[in-house]
């Protein structure tokens, strides 16, 4: 187990590189150009990224498989956020779905 002072140490060390990151942001925002291509390419990496995160909570549980229920769930709260349903809607239907198979004996 980690040590709490180190634990501690850590998360101040994340909370200062977020932090430095989102203030360099629009600091260097007018200093640095950077090319159309390399924009395109950060955004499909930061969607990628967004994906496997979300691939990786839906199916997998420690290391192994989730079961049925939370990728079903998962993918309900998916349908409906891309219909532009409210997001309050979209988690209460996608763990209705999972809370529902789960009822059922569906894991």
């Amino acid at each position: 187990m980690i040590a709490t002072d180190a634990l501690l140490a850590a998360v101040a060390v994340l909370a200062a590189g977020t932090l430095a990151f989102r203030v360099a942001g629009p600091l260097l925002r007018s200093r640095v150009q950077v090319s159309p291509a390399a924009e395109r390419r950060v955004t499909t990496a930061s969607m990628v990224l967004l994906a496997a995160l979300v691939a990786t909570s839906a199916l997998l549980d420690g290391r192994t498989f989730a079961g049925v229920a939370r990728p079903v769930g998962v993918a309900v709260g998916g349908v409906l956020a891309v219909r532009g349903a409210p997001f309050v809607v979209v988690v209460v239907a996608a763990a209705g779905a999972t809370a529902v198979l789960r009822l059922f004996g569906v894991t």
